[in-house]
């Protein structure tokens, strides 16, 4: 629900790469987007209806959610996410934009909890759960109005995954862009040109090799598929001083929660090339950005 005096933020719901986790490591994916008086989601990785509640913010209080793309540990909580909203108490509309597919995934849901939801509309006497959320497309073509905030969505660059994008949220004079998963793009440059705050993935190329050997997965792939289709921090560093952002935000680490990789290692790689503020993401970091910065 719109709350006009609301300063513009980001809240790193979960910052790690990829969609295992481990016992007292970081989250999957998800971020807190205000602006605009507005309470926005960007992807709902593993474990973000906790974080949501973490920040202090109950469930009730989004007005949208963002998918980039349907990778797991962007996605996978959407329904449970929502769900849980709709029994604490949701009574507005919240529609979900998301990539060609993400009807799919939202009418999987749907079967799923068929008993559930209806059993709780006719027992408990709660609001219809189908009319609460629509689902519609992000589009390079057309940008999205939001009640004021402008959401532009650029294809990135993830292969094999055809439909994953960038996004820039726009109001007021404050804009923040966000890079989704991708391999490093001279276009992002132009994308995020002047933004108050970029956020954008980062991986440490010689921190790789070892999650790969902890997973275990007997061949190269998953290595390959992570070094072809993600951004080293070093070229991160290039694209944000290209760009002229005025602050720079890492998420989506890879590796993450790796004891051997500190924060130190992220600054030592984008350092050199971008001399703004950076802030290297963990889990529940809280982000102000634009002109109430």
């Amino acid at each position: 629900m719109k709350t006009e005096d609301m300063q513009s933020a980001v809240v790193l719901l979960g910052t790690k790469g990829g969609p295992a986790i481990r016992p007292g490591g970081p989250m999957p994916t998800s971020t807190l987007v205000q602006m605009g008086g507005l309470t926005l989601l960007v992807d709902a990785g593993l474990g973000v209806a906790r974080a949501i509640g973490a920040a202090g913010l109950p469930l009730t209080a989004l007005d949208a959610v963002l998918i980039t793309h349907l990778h797991s540990d962007h996605v996978l909580e959407l329904g449970p996410l929502l769900h849980t909203a709709w029994t604490g108490g949701l009574q507005h509309e919240i529609p979900i934009f998301g990539p060609p597919g993400i009807e799919t995934y939202w009418q999987g849901f749907l079967g799923a909890m068929e008993y559930d939801i209806a059993l709780r509309e006719e027992d408990e006497g709660r609001p219809p759960f189908h009319e609460l959320f629509s689902i519609g497309h992000l589009s390079d073509m057309r940008p999205i109005d939001l009640e004021g905030v402008l959401v532009s969505a650029l294809r990135n660059d993830h292969p094999p995954v055809e439909h994953s994008f960038a996004l820039k949220l726009e109001h007021g004079g404050d804009t923040l862009a966000l890079s989704g998963d991708t391999a490093p793009m001279p276009r992002m440059i132009a994308f995020a040109r002047d933004a108050d705050l970029l956020v954008h993935e980062a991986m440490l190329p010689e921190g790789v090799q070892a999650i790969v050997e902890r997973m275990g997965t007997g061949d190269n792939r998953l290595l390959e598929h992570i070094l072809r289709s993600h951004s080293p921090a070093d070229e991160v560093g290039r694209i944000a001083a290209g760009a002229g952002v005025k602050a720079l935000a890492l998420n989506h680490l890879i590796p993450s929660g790796d004891p051997d990789i500190t924060e130190a290692h992220w600054r030592a790689a984008v350092e050199p090339s971008y001399g703004g503020p950076l802030h290297v993401g963990r889990d529940g970091m809280v982000i102000a950005f634009g002109t109430g910065a």
